[in-house]
């Protein structure tokens, strides 16, 4: 061959190369998490580092992110943020949705707080499912210019004086926190994940007199801090994560817990069994559960973190909004999600609330 000819083939090999070199792809964790788990301050960093993609579908509820699942979506997702509800649901009765974990790959897990880690909820059959991420309250959000002190009771809800001026979140818990106004909570509170038809039947008509005060039921949290910076509403059931974002925006936002407590949430972070990403996804896991980026992600969302090192990288008013100074006693007030047994008939009665004009 002569150079001639060599020379003239050179723009060739060079397409060539630059074809294999674009068709090279990055990796991408396809994740369905709850709002403000997949934060550019806090992604960006593990993106760099492992020259990767975080490609994140939020979730409104629990049983969104179910139904997704058994819809035939699960392989779509690599990481899945269910709460503590659902995520022994799917360790005990549905495996097949998670991997079993390799603890050894996951060096943070043994700072996590042995309070979260303890617990059954993602242990079964001799594995352990999922990671504790983030936990918090469903607490009392309201417009302190409406209301100069904080509400002491979930009943404020049902005052007439708040007709189309409140909001409770589309989900279980709505549920759980009409129980606990009829005090089905006492003496004990697990028994709100439990109720007998009986109960229920009370609860589904005790949020039927709620419904006049409702203006309506948000599905996500940016929803439910609209309907705040709209006015449509002055007080609801919400996220501390609304409450951090409505302040930011110089909204006039206070957060209570009643004298009723609360419900609450342990969010996990699992890998799905059909991940064909499992090792880029325990690098995800591990980082999300280090203590700095626990931090970040407390700071974003104002919830509180699993890893309780996090508070040698915050300030001291951010170790207070997050509970850290104060945990066992902050943790009496809020009756953590526990698997529902009869979660069919819940859901059964909390379409029947919704569906009444």
């Amino acid at each position: 061959m002569n150079w001639r000819r060599i020379v003239g083939l050179l723009p060739v090999f060079v397409a060539v190369l630059f074809v294999g070199s674009c068709t090279k792809k990055t990796p991408t964790l396809n994740l369905l998490v709850w709002e403000g788990y997949a934060d550019p301050s806090f992604v960006q960093a593990f993106e760099q580092e492992n020259h990767c993609k975080i490609a994140a579908s939020y979730m409104g509820s629990d049983d969104e992110l179910m139904a997704k699942l058994h819809g035939g979506s699960a392989s779509n997702y690599d990481i899945i943020s269910p709460s503590s509800d659902v995520a022994a649901s799917i360790a005990n009765a549905n495996p097949e949705l998670a991997a079993p974990l390799d603890l050894s790959k996951i060096p943070s897990y043994s700072q996590l707080s042995p309070q979260l880690t303890s617990l059954p909820l993602v242990h079964a059959k001799g594995n352990v499912y999922g990671v504790p991420f983030m936990w918090g309250p469903n607490p009392i959000v309201y417009d302190t210019t409406v209301f100069h002190q904080p509400p002491d009771s979930w009943n404020v809800m049902w005052d007439p004086k708040y007709k189309g001026k409140v909001s409770v979140w589309d989900d279980l818990s709505t549920v759980y926190m009409a129980a606990q106004v009829l005090g089905f909570d006492k003496p004990e509170p697990s028994h709100l994940y439990n109720l007998s038809d009986q109960e229920l039947e009370a609860v589904r008509k005790k949020l039927l007199e709620l419904k006049p005060n409702v203006r309506k039921m948000w599905a996500t949290g940016g929803e439910l801090t609209n309907l705040f910076e709209n006015h449509e509403i002055v007080i609801a059931m919400g996220w501390p994560l609304n409450t951090a974002e409505l302040k930011k925006a110089g909204f006039p936002a206070g957060e209570t817990i009643p004298k009723e407590n609360t419900t609450g949430w342990i969010d996990h972070l699992m890998i799905t069994a059909g991940s064909e990403n499992k090792e880029l996804a325990y690098k995800f896991l591990e980082y999300m559960v280090s203590a700095k980026a626990q931090q970040l992600v407390a700071k974003k969302t104002n919830y509180a973190p699993a890893n309780p090192q996090a508070a040698k990288f915050m300030t001291p008013d951010e170790v207070k909004s997050s509970h850290l100074d104060d945990v066992d006693n902050y943790q009496r007030h809020i009756y953590f999600w526990q698997n529902v047994p009869r979660r069919a008939k819940y859901t059964e009665i909390w379409n029947e609330v919704k569906a009444a004009q």
